[in-house]
């Protein structure tokens, strides 16, 4: 729960400067939309704010039920229901317009936030947050710029503990002028071998199908394109194809 109120928090535009009222909303939005409860309660928006370490308004349940009532040529931001309040449809869709995004691109940054756990070392998974960060407030050229980082230096590691011998005698066949290197023994020798030959070798060595080359290769061009200035746009959903494929189809599939 703490990472999807995290996630949502990031979406509020503006969040220093809001009231703790109009947290209200966006936290009864939270369990209404996002969350999909039947109804938010006042103890359920009250967790909300203890959750996002966000001070608390002083009377929650007071301010739903003043704001569930009809004022003179007003329409209400609640509505009463069993169990608690509903948004009204009209308020619920200007708040959703207020936010950086709606739901789809909520339910795919809690998507990200889902794979978090299943990667085991600690210092990879705060890489992988960062990443996921700068994906939540729109920063894709940098998510996808760590994501790859992480990637390659996953399979860095991969290799060293589970393929030396592979790599280093698909290494020994090479032609390529530029590489000086003839075999692998510490991390920072993979510095001396471009990225397009290190994925080369990784296939020529058995170590990786021909599928997860191709996925590397791609991902490879658009994490050159998104690294350097240029007039190509990253869109929303190639940063997030290009994050979960590598993560599940290579980060998740290679354990050291």
């Amino acid at each position: 729960m703490k990472d999807r109120i995290d996630s949502f928090v990031a979406q509020i535009p503006n969040l220093n400067e809001q009231q703790a009222s109009s947290l209200i909303d966006y936290f009864a939005y939270f369990l209404i939309v996002i969350v999909e409860e039947d109804a938010a309660t006042s103890s359920g928006i009250d967790n909300c704010f203890d959750l996002a370490r966000i001070r608390k308004y002083s009377n929650t349940s007071a301010y739903l039920s003043k704001n569930a009532k009809r004022a003179s040529n007003t329409t209400p931001k609640f509505l009463k229901v069993d169990g608690g309040y509903q948004l009204e449809r009209s308020f619920e869709l200007a708040l959703q317009k207020t936010l950086h995004s709606g739901p789809q691109r909520l339910e795919t940054s809690h998507l990200l936030r889902s794979l978090l756990p299943k990667v085991i070392d600690q210092h990879k998974r705060t890489f992988l947050q960062e990443a996921i960060d700068c994906y939540e407030i729109g920063a894709r050229r940098g998510a996808i710029a760590l994501t790859w980082s992480l990637t390659v230096h996953h399979l860095y590691e991969y290799v060293l503990s589970k393929k030396l011998n592979e790599f280093n005698a698909a290494l020994a066949k090479n032609t390529d002028k530029r590489i000086k290197i003839t075999q692998v023994a510490v991390i920072d020798d993979f510095s001396e071998i471009p990225e397009n030959k290190f994925i080369e070798f990784l296939r020529g060595s058995g170590i990786i199908s021909n599928d997860v080359r191709k996925i590397l290769d791609t991902k490879l061009g658009i994490r050159n394109s998104a690294a350097h200035p240029s007039v190509v746009m990253i869109s929303e959903v190639k940063a997030t194809d290009f994050i979960i494929d590598l993560l599940e189809n290579v980060v998740l599939k290679f354990a050291p």
